[in-house]
């Protein structure tokens, strides 16, 4: 009987352990919430590259909204006041957008912008006229160019069909926010990083 019992015992661990690793890694999920994982929604897999950028979205909108803001005060350039004011503006809707989703995705975001939006805040809040005009123009332009790359694989990337459509709205906005602060004539376009050189046809 001890033997019928030992191999009974291996037989029911041997088809726990297949059990396992045939269940999807999307389904996949830990109490941790771990930024690495993978997780099943209605809208389809979530990954980690989704997550960031849910982060990303919600941390631009934390400095943007009161960079836009502090422009009208700041600054004496009347365009700059202007695309401060739409900038503002347009991260206030999509920050409406990012929260729900998140909430509805099980993505928990962050209350306060990241440390290099912090140090932009406060280079700008020591500035006021011309000065503040160019630096206003330079960081939000560069922040906006690295944003866009991120939002960008995501958009071309993600397996969930409420980031996709998400990262479809927030690339139009990125873009549109580019154009606006170039509109200003104060963006130092030499002080922006060189595109990465095209990648070699792949070998047929």
């Amino acid at each position: 009987m001890r033997l019928v019992e030992v191999l009974a015992a291996l037989a029911f661990l041997v088809i726990a352990t297949i059990a396992v690793f045939m269940i999807a890694p999307n389904a996949i999920t830990s109490a941790s919430g771990d930024a690495g994982e993978w997780t099943q929604t209605e809208s389809g897999p979530l990954g980690p590259a989704d997550r960031d950028f849910l982060v990303k979205v919600r941390q631009a909108g934390l400095w943007e909204i009161p960079t836009g803001q502090q422009a009208q005060e700041r600054s004496n350039n009347p365009r700059v006041k202007e695309v401060g004011l739409q900038l503002a503006a347009d991260h206030v809707k999509l920050d409406e957008q990012v929260r729900a989703l998140s909430a509805k995705l099980g993505v928990q975001l962050p209350s306060t912008p990241n440390a290099d939006q912090q140090g932009w805040m406060a280079e700008l809040s020591g500035l006021s006229g011309t000065a503040y005009d160019k630096v206003f123009a330079d960081r939000l332009r560069g922040a906006h160019g690295k944003v866009f790359q991120a939002v960008a694989v995501v958009r071309a990337g993600t397996k969930n069909s409420e980031i996709r459509a998400f990262a479809q709205v927030a690339v139009d906005v990125v873009m549109k926010h580019m154009s606006l602060l170039e509109s200003t004539g104060k963006v130092d376009f030499a002080a922006l990083p060189t595109p990465p050189p095209p990648s070699p046809n792949p070998a047929k």
